[in-house]
């Protein structure tokens, strides 16, 4: 199956000419093939690590169909794969959640690939909730932990790790296998290089709710930057980081910054208002951008192409230990086609089309 496209990113390089996809196997078979179509590139689908709800689909609670429906929507916005994002409730409404999520994932469906659950707490800090209900927050709690870990597919864990057993509970998830993350937390500079040391490999939405960098106290933002052990969450958007900052991170923590959407669904006390979610007091509740929204967002602040890319996809599969694509003959053919203006084109996940621009 030819894509039609003009050209290809190829292991982070711009290769003129189609590709070829073999649907029998899900690879990419060929790229660089003439002729080549007049406009469109192909580039390794995109990965969200932050996906709270789509539309108005609160994946907390919602049902599987309301998973399916978000999937296409994702798929839409280029996602080859999304994490779901479980924030802070009710322990027992938790397990439901995941509950549900593993029918969803033993049964498939259409669009993006779910992958195992991203629990953005309730191991948090109240001085940094955030849109979380501090009423559901809970110091770390090993028990409370594994009958989480239990109930379905957990991939990823924010943490704060300086409440009381914090750090006990990252090197309890890490030697489970969970991918663990920093965040919603007033940890300063030396608390958040413990919890490196104890496992944590990633930072939740950078310059979000979180202890703020100041001159002499770095914070977690301050180590993210600049040790190379961590990945860095960045909200995409434009709206939770100014462009200045998202261009600054890019910079200092390039090929470690993974960006996300953080979308949220509508309704239910959120709505949108100059392209950002919030809650009524006005305060951020999370995003409404699609995943090629913040790809082109960095493309805007002035990352190349392949840099865009590999922030909204590559750095995301390193981190969850997914297979490589580059589209390179052999790999997954899980990728999207842009058009000139970067916008998507089509998705496929496997070799198998998942979207399509103007399909009914």
């Amino acid at each position: 199956m030819r894509l039609g496209v003009a050209a290809a990113l190829v292991g982070g390089v711009v290769v003129p000419g189609d590709v070829e996809v073999d649907a029998s196997d899900g690879t990419v078979a060929r790229v660089g093939l003439a002729p080549a179509a007049a406009g469109g590139t192909a580039v390794p689908g995109l990965v969200d690590l932050q996906v709270n709800g789509v539309g108005a689909h609160d994946l907390r609670t919602c049902g599987p169909e309301g998973f399916d429906e978000a999937a296409v929507e994702l798929a839409a916005g280029g996602a080859t794969a999304a994490q779901p994002t479980f924030h802070s409730q009710e322990l027992p409404a938790h397990l439901r959640s995941l509950e549900v999520l593993a029918e969803v994932r033993a049964r498939g469906g259409p669009g993006a690939a779910w992958l195992p659950a991203h629990l953005e707490g309730p191991f948090l800090s109240r001085r940094w909730a955030g849109a979380h209900d501090p009423a559901h927050l809970l110091d770390p709690d090993p028990g409370a932990c594994e009958r989480l870990l239990a109930a379905g597919p957990v991939g990823f864990v924010t943490i704060a790790p300086e409440l009381p057993g914090g750090l006990d509970l990252v090197r309890l998830l890490a030697a489970r296998g969970v991918v663990v993350s920093i965040g919603h937390t007033d940890a300063d500079a030396r608390m958040t290089t413990a919890a490196i040391e104890a496992g944590a490999r990633h930072l939740t939405h950078c310059w979000n709710a979180h202890r703020r960098l100041t001159a002499r106290d770095p914070g977690p933002a301050g180590v993210a930057l600049t040790d190379e052990r961590l990945v860095v969450g960045l909200v995409g958007d434009l709206v939770h980081v100014a462009p200045e900052v998202v261009r600054l991170t890019l910079r200092a923590a390039g090929g470690r910054v993974a960006v996300t959407t953080d979308v949220v669904a509508v309704g239910q006390g959120i709505e949108v208002a100059s392209g950002a979610a919030r809650r009524s007091d006005g305060s951020l509740a999370g995003g409404v951008a699609r995943p090629d929204d913040c790809l082109r967002n960095l493309v805007s602040v002035g990352a190349s192409l392949a840099a865009a890319v590999d922030a909204c996809g590559g750095v995301q599969r390193r981190l969850l230990g997914l297979p490589d694509v580059r589209l390179r003959p052999g790999d997954p053919a899980d990728l999207t086609v842009l058009d000139d203006g970067l916008r998507v084109v089509r998705t496929l996940r496997a070799g198998r089309e998942v979207w399509r621009a103007g399909a009914a």
